[in-house]
C-alpha cells in the first residue's frame, strides 16, 4: 500500500491540500506525518478553524473527528456542504459513536472510520477521496491546442465521428436526462461521462463513479443501495449506498452490463420512482440522481440470451452515444500522439520533441485492440525507454503486432458470421468423424478459419477470436492443428 500510495501521489507538480480537524493533538500530528510528503496538510483543532481553512484554503479533502469541544464533526459537515457540495470529507469516530458517523454519511461524508484505525486502512481511504476529487476538479476539454497547457483531461479528436459526438455531449449535458455510453474497453467513455457531468446543471454536486464489473455481484447491491445492521452474514451494521450518498448529484455507472438480473431489477425501480430500500431495510430512500451509464457489451444479444432486462435497457436507452474505437477514426492518432508526448513531458520530467516517422508508421498501421488506453500505455512506456529527444520505433512494443491487416481482417463480425456456416457444415463434416463434440469441432473449424485469414500469423489470428496468444497455441496442440498446413490450405 505504501509503494501504490507513494507511485499515485509523489512528484505532482499540483500538489493537494488535505484539513486534519481533531481535539487531539496526537492524532493531529501524526497524520500530518503520514501525509505531508504527499501532500499539502493544514490542521484545526476545532470546528472553528476548520471552517475558516475550509473559506480560504478550499482543501481537497478533510479528515475530521466527530466528537470535539463546541461544535461536532457532523454540524460542521453540514456548513462545509453549504459552502462547497463537492467536498470530501473522512470522519473519524470511536467505538461507541458508529452508529452516529453511519448517520453521518447521509449528510454528505465521503465514508468513516473508527478509531484506532490502521494506517493502510487511513492511507486506502485518502487515496480514493484524493482520486474522486481529482475526477470532480479537472475539467475536460475537446481538441486542445498544442500550444494548450492548463492541466486537465481531454477528449482528443477533430475527425468527423468525433465532432457529432461533441455536438451530442452539448445538447444532452444540460437536462437530466440518463445517458447510456457505448463502446469497446479504453475508448473513453469515463471521459465522456465527466465531460457531461462537468457540462450539466450538476457540476456543483457529487460525482461518483462505479465500476459494475470491478465488484463481486454479491456486494455490489449493497455498495449501491446500502443494508441494514444483520440484513446478512457480515452485516454488522447499517451502511449508506452510493445511490444515497450522491443525492442532487451525478453517478457514473460503469460495466452495467455485468450487472446481476437482481440488482437490474431493483436499479430499475429507482430510475423509475426515484426511490429505493436499502437491503434487509423497510424505509423508502427518495433520491435525485443524474444517472450516466456505460457498456462495452452487447446489450441487444444480453438480451436475446436473458442475461440484461428489455425494460432496464429501454429505461436506460434515452439518449445513446457510441464511441468509436480508435482503429475506425484513424484521422485522430496524430493529434493523440502530440497530446500524450506533452502530457507525459510533464509527468515523467522529460524532453522528447517526437517520433520519428518509423515510429509513426509502426503506430498508425497498429490495430489498436485496446484502443486509446492501450496507445497511452505504449507511448508513456516509450517515454520512460527513450534516452534522447526521440522516440524510435523499437521503442514501441507492440508485442510483435508491428502490422494489422486490412480491415477486413479486423472486421470481428464478419469473422463471427463464420460460427453460423460452421453448424450447417458439422452434419458430415470430417471434424466430426474425428470424434470430437460439437462445440470442439466449431472450435478447431474457427481456429483454422482465423489463421487461414491471418496467413498463419498467430498473434492477429488470437486477437480476432479474442482470445490470447498462449491460449491459442495450447488450442492448436490440442487439435493437432499446424500452421504449415494452414498457410498451404489458404494458398
Amino acid at each position: 500500500m505504501d509503494k501504490l500510495f507513494q507511485e499515485n501521489f509523489n512528484n505532482r507538480g499540483d500538489m493537494q491540500t488535505i484539513l486534519v480537524v481533531d481535539d487531539d493533538k496526537s492524532i493531529r500530528y501524526s497524520l500530518k506525518r503520514m501525509l505531508e510528503e504527499n501532500f499539502s496538510v493544514l490542521t484545526a483543532q476545532n470546528g472553528d478553524e476548520a471552517l475558516t481553512h475550509m473559506k480560504e484554503s478550499s482543501p481537497d479533502l478533510i479528515i475530521m473527528d466527530i466528537k470535539m469541544p463546541g461544535r461536532s464533526g457532523i454540524e460542521v459537515l453540514k456548513e462545509i456542504k453549504l459552502i462547497d457540495p463537492k467536498s470530501l470529507v473522512i470522519l473519524m469516530t470511536a467505538y461507541g459513536t458508529t452508529e452516529t458517523a453511519i448517520e453521518a454519511m447521509k449528510y454528505g461524508a465521503f465514508d468513516y472510520i473508527l478509531k484506532p484505525f490502521p494506517i493502510p486502512q487511513m492511507k486506502e481511504l485518502v487515496q480514493k477521496a484524493i482520486a474522486l476529487r481529482k475526477l470532480m476538479k479537472e475539467g475536460i476539454s475537446y481538441a486542445p491546442e498544442p500550444d494548450q497547457q492548463k492541466e486537465e483531461d481531454r477528449i482528443i479528436g477533430s475527425s468527423p465521428r468525433m465532432q457529432e459526438i461533441y455536438k451530442v455531449i452539448g445538447q444532452v449535458a444540460p437536462s437530466d436526462v440518463t445517458v447510456l455510453l457505448r463502446g469497446e474497453s479504453g475508448t473513453g467513455k469515463e471521459l465522456m461521462a465527466r465531460a457531461i457531468y462537468q457540462h450539466s446543471l450538476r457540476s456543483d454536486q457529487l460525482f461518483l463513479p462505479v465500476n459494475c464489473a470491478a465488484i463481486p455481484d454479491t456486494l455490489l447491491e449493497s455498495e449501491l443501495f446500502g443494508h441494514e445492521k444483520g440484513a446478512f452474514t457480515g452485516a454488522i451494521s447499517r451502511r449508506i449506498g452510493k445511490l444515497e450518498q450522491c443525492h442532487g448529484g451525478t453517478i457514473f455507472l460503469d460495466e452495467i452490463g455485468d450487472m446481476s438480473l437482481s440488482t437490474q431489477a431493483k436499479l430499475l425501480r429507482a430510475l423509475q420512482e426515484k426511490n429505493f430500500e436499502r437491503l434487509g431495510g423497510r424505509e423508502t430512500i427518495r433520491v435525485d440522481i443524474r444517472f450516466i451509464v456505460a457498456t462495452n457489451k452487447d446489450l441487444e444479444e444480453a438480451i436475446a440470451k436473458g442475461e440484461f432486462r428489455e425494460d432496464l435497457y429501454y429505461r436506460l436507452n434515452v439518449v445513446s452515444i457510441k464511441i468509436p474505437p480508435l482503429r475506425e477514426r484513424k484521422e485522430d492518432i496524430t493529434a493523440l500522439v502530440s497530446y500524450f508526448l506533452r502530457k507525459f513531458n510533464r509527468e515523467l520530467k522529460k524532453r522528447v520533441v517526437g517520433i520519428t516517422p518509423g515510429a509513426m508508421e509502426k503506430i498508425s498501421s497498429y490495430g489498436w485492440p485496446g484502443n486509446v488506453r492501450q496507445l497511452e500505455n505504449v507511448l508513456k512506456r516509450a517515454m520512460l525507454l527513450c534516452q534522447g529527444e526521440w522516440i524510435l520505433d523499437d521503442q514501441l512494443l507492440l508485442e510483435v503486432e508491428e502490422k494489422r491487416e486490412s480491415g477486413e481482417v479486423r472486421d470481428r463480425r464478419t469473422f463471427e458470421n463464420l460460427i453460423d456456416s460452421l453448424f450447417e457444415e458439422f452434419t458430415g463434416n470430417p471434424l466430426a468423424q474425428e470424434g470430437l463434440d460439437m462445440v470442439s469441432a466449431i472450435e478447431k473449424g474457427l481456429i483454422i478459419r482465423a489463421l487461414q485469414k491471418t496467413n498463419g500469423n498467430q498473434v492477429q489470428a488470437a486477437s480476432l477470436l479474442g482470445i490470447n496468444r498462449s491460449t491459442l497455441r495450447g488450442r492448436m496442440d490440442r487439435y493437432h492443428i499446424k500452421k504449415e498446413v494452414v498457410v498451404s490450405e489458404e494458398d
